[in-house]
C-alpha cells in the first residue's frame, strides 16, 4: 500500500527535527546549568523569566504554526504561488507582532515580574531583571527565526533547521562560557548570549530562504505582496493557537507564582524538573513538528486515509522514542540533578519529582501534546482551544491551588496537578479524533 510519503522522505524530515528539538532545548538548559554556578537565586531568576518569556514566545510560535499549516496545505495541493505568498505574509505578521510586544513589555518588565510572582527575594528579583532585558530585545529575531524555520519544515528541508540550531547552540554556549565564567556577568551574560545566538539564527535562515530556486523563496520580500486573504487564513489558525498557548502559559505562570510562594528551594527544584520535562519530550516535540507538515500536506490533498495512517504511525513513534530516551535518564537521574548545584535537601526532594515526571512523559504526554498537532494541521483549532482551556484551569491551576493551599502540600503537588491536566487533555483529543469531526474543517 502506497502512502503520500515514502519511508525515506518521512525519516529525512523527522530525524533532523528531533535533533533540532534537542538543540533548541539545549539553549535553555545551558543557560540554567551554566548560571547555576552563581547559586540558587540565579537559577530561580532565570527560571522565572523563562516562564514569562515562554508565554510571549508562544505567540510567535502560534503564528509560525498558522503559516506552516497554510503553506503546507497549499504545497499539498500543488499551488506553489500561494505557498510563496503565504511565506512572505507570515514574515510580515511575525515582525509586526514581535516588535510591538518588545516595545510594550521592555519598559514595564519589572511591573510584570511583580504582577505575576508577587513578593520574591531581592536577589532573585535582581537576577530576573539582568536576564530579562537582553531576552526581550531578542524577540523580533526569534520570531522571524521561528517563522523561517516553520517554512523550511513545510518545504521538507529540516536538515537546514538542524544545522542552524547547531550554530545557535555553539554561539550560546560559547557566549555563556565567556560572559559568565570569564567576565562574571551571571544571568545578564546568559541573556546576551541568547540574544546573539538568535540574531545569528535569523540571519542565516533569512540568507538560506532568499534563494530564488527554493519553492518558498522570500526573495523580493520588501516589495510584497501583502495578501489580506492569506493573512486571514494564517490568523484563522494562529489566533486560536495563540489563545490556546497563551491560556496554557498564563496558567503555568499562575502555578509558578504559587511555586514562588513556597521559597527559593522550591523554585530551583521546579526549574530542574522543568528541564527534565523538556529533555524527555525532545523526540516527541520533533515528531510533533513533522506532524504539522505531513498532516497539513495530506489535508491539502484531501488524503484522509493517510491522515489517519500517519497520525497513528507518528503517535506510536513518539511513544517508542520517548521511552528509549527516558529509561537511561531515569536511572541516571541523581547524577544528572547533582550538576545543577542544588543544596543537599533540595537535591533529595528533586530526585523523586524528576523520576515521576519521566514516567508521566512516557505514558500520558504523547496523547496530550501530539494529537493536538494533528488537529491543528487540519484546521480544528477551536476545539483545541476549548479542550486546553478547560483542562488547564480545572486541573492544572485549580488542582495545584487545591493541593497546596487546601491540603498544605509542597512542590510535589504542582507536578501532580500537571499530570491530571495531561490525562484530561489526552482523553479529550483522543475522543475528538475518533469522532471524525475534524474532517469537516477547511483552511484553504
Amino acid at each position: 500500500m502506497e502512502h503520500q510519503y515514502s519511508g525515506k522522505e518521512l525519516y529525512s524530515l523527522i530525524i533532523p527535527l528531533i535533533a533540532d528539538s534537542f538543540l533548541s532545548i539545549l539553549i535553555g538548559m545551558a543557560d540554567t546549568i551554566m548560571v547555576s554556578t552563581c547559586g540558587e537565586a540565579a537559577v530561580s531568576g532565570v527560571s522565572l523569566v523563562d516562564t514569562i518569556s515562554n508565554l510571549l514566545i508562544n505567540l510567535f510560535s502560534a503564528f509560525a504554526t498558522g503559516g506552516a499549516v497554510v503553506v503546507s496545505q497549499y504545497l499539498g495541493r500543488g499551488d506553489e504561488a500561494n505557498a510563496r505568498t503565504g511565506a512572505k505574509n507570515l514574515l510580515y505578521i511575525s515582525a509586526a507582532v514581535s516588535i510591538l510586544l518588545t516595545a510594550i513589555v521592555l519598559p514595564i518588565r519589572g511591573t510584570i515580574i511583580d504582577l505575576f510572582f508577587g513578593t520574591i527575594e531581592s536577589d532573585v528579583k535582581a537576577y530576573t531583571d539582568e536576564y530579562f532585558v537582553p531576552i526581550l530585545i531578542s524577540y523580533p529575531f526569534l520570531a522571524l527565526y521561528s517563522a523561517l524555520t516553520a517554512l523550511s519544515r513545510a518545504e521538507n528541508r529540516s536538515f537546514r533547521t538542524m544545522g542552524v540550531s547547531a550554530l545557535m547552540n555553539v554561539i550560546n554556549i560559547g557566549g555563556n562560557a565567556f560572559l559568565i565564567y570569564v567576565v562574571g556577568m551571571g544571568p545578564r551574560g546568559a541573556g546576551i548570549s541568547s540574544l546573539l545566538s538568535r540574531i545569528a539564527g535569523f540571519a542565516v535562515m533569512a540568507f538560506l530562504l532568499h534563494k530564488k530556486s527554493d519553492i518558498l523563496s522570500i526573495d523580493g520580500i520588501i516589495k510584497g505582496p501583502v495578501d489580506l486573504s492569506i493573512i486571514r487564513r494564517i490568523l484563522r489558525i494562529g489566533i486560536p493557537a495563540g489563545l490556546e498557548g497563551t491560556t496554557f502559559h498564563i496558567g503555568k505562570i499562575m502555578v509558578q507564582s504559587l511555586t514562588a510562594s513556597l521559597g527559593t528551594s522550591a523554585i530551583a527544584i521546579n526549574a530542574v524538573a522543568g528541564n527534565f520535562n523538556a529533555y524527555s519530550n525532545i523526540p516527541g516535540n520533533g515528531i510533533n513538528l513533522a506532524l504539522i507538515t505531513i498532516i497539513g500536506q495530506c489535508r491539502g490533498k484531501n488524503n484522509f486515509k493517510d491522515i489517519s495512517y500517519y497520525t497513528k504511525y507518528l503517535l506510536a513513534l513518539v511513544y517508542i522514542s520517548t521511552l528509549v530516551i527516558n529509561t537511561p535518564f531515569f536511572i541516571l537521574a541523581p547524577s544528572v540533578i547533582s550538576v545543577y548545584g542544588l543544596e543537599a535537601s533540595s537535591l533529595a526532594r528533586a530526585i523523586p519529582i524528576c523520576r515521576l515526571c519521566l514516567i508521566a512523559c512516557s505514558v500520558t504526554w504523547p496523547l496530550a501534546f501530539s494529537l493536538p498537532n494533528m488537529l491543528k494541521a487540519v484546521g480544528d483549532v477551536r476545539f483545541i482551544l476549548f479542550a486546553s482551556f478547560s483542562s488547564m484551569w480545572i486541573f492544572r491551576v485549580g488542582g495545584a491551588y487545591l493541593l497546596v493551599k487546601g491540603f498544605g502540600m509542597g512542590i510535589e503537588a504542582i507536578w501532580y496537578a500537571m499530570y491530571m491536566d495531561w490525562i484530561a487533555r489526552g482523553i479529550l483529543f483522543s475522543t475528538r479524533i475518533a469522532s471524525g469531526r475534524w474532517k469537516t474543517k477547511e483552511v484553504i
